[in-house]
C-alpha cells in the first residue's frame, strides 16, 4: 500500500509532522480503510500501513480503533449538520432553503470519499456511542429546519419538528436511493425533483401575517 498524504515517509523513516497535520493524515487513512472494509474487518495495522506510519505513532494519537472511528464520525456528522444550517442561513427565500437542504444530502452521499457510509451505513450502529452520533446528525438537521419553520410560519414547535423531520427523511432517503440506483437521474435533476416535492408541501403553510 502507498502512504496517505505528502511526506508521510522519507528514506524509509516517518517524517515528523506537526501533531494536527499527523492527526489529519491518520484520519484520512482510517477513513479509506473503514469505508472499504467496515469497522469490524478493519485493523489498526491496516490503518498504520495505509498512513505510512508505525503502530506506536498511530496509538500516540488514538488509544484504539473505536476512538479513531468516533473521531471520524464526529468530523462528518458535524459537517452535514453545518451544511444544513448553512442552507437555512444562506438565503431568506424558503424555496431556495429547501433546495439547499436537499442538495446538502446529495452532496454528502455523492462525495468521492464515500464518508456517508460511516454515518448512514455503519456496521456499528448498535454501539451506543456510534448510535448517539448518528442520531445527533438527524436531530441537528431537524433542529436547524425547525427553527426556520417556526420563525416563518408561527406554527407550534411540535408541528414544525414534524415538518422538518419529513424534509430531512425525504432528502436522506432519496439521496441514498439515487446513489444505490447508480445515479440513473442526473444529480441536479434528482435534487430538483426531491426539493420540488418537499417545497410543495411546506409552501402550503402560510407565512406569519398571511391568511391560510
Amino acid at each position: 500500500m502507498t502512504a496517505v498524504g505528502n511526506g508521510a515517509q522519507t528514506a524509509g523513516r516517518p517524517t515528523r509532522l506537526p501533531r494536527s497535520a499527523r492527526r489529519k493524515q491518520l484520519l484520512a487513512a482510517a477513513q479509506e480503510v473503514f469505508v472499504a472494509q467496515g469497522y469490524h474487518a478493519a485493523a489498526m495495522d491496516d490503518i498504520a500501513e495505509r498512513a505510512g506510519v508505525s503502530k506506536p505513532v498511530l496509538y500516540q494519537h488514538f488509544p484504539g480503533k473505536m476512538e479513531l472511528y468516533l473521531a471520524l464520525l464526529d468530523t462528518h456528522c458535524d459537517a452535514i449538520v453545518a451544511k444544513v444550517h448553512d442552507a437555512m442561513r444562506g438565503t431568506n427565500d424558503n424555496k431556495e432553503r429547501v433546495g439547499a437542504a436537499v442538495r446538502a444530502y446529495f452532496d454528502f452521499v455523492d462525495h468521492e470519499s464515500e464518508a456517508f457510509r460511516l454515518v448512514f451505513e455503519s456496521d456499528l450502529r448498535n454501539d451506543p456511542a456510534v448510535r448517539q452520533r448518528v442520531e445527533r446528525v438527524e436531530q441537528g438537521c431537524i433542529a436547524a429546519i425547525t427553527d426556520t419553520i417556526i420563525s416563518d410560519t408561527g406554527v407550534s414547535r411540535f408541528h414544525a419538528e414534524l415538518l422538518a423531520s419529513g424534509l430531512v427523511g425525504a432528502a436522506e432517503t432519496a439521496a441514498q436511493f439515487w446513489l444505490a440506483g447508480g445515479r440513473q437521474v442526473p444529480k441536479a435533476e434528482a435534487e430538483a425533483l426531491v426539493a420540488a416535492l418537499s417545497w410543495r408541501g411546506i409552501a402550503s403553510f402560510p407565512l406569519q401575517g398571511e391568511s391560510a
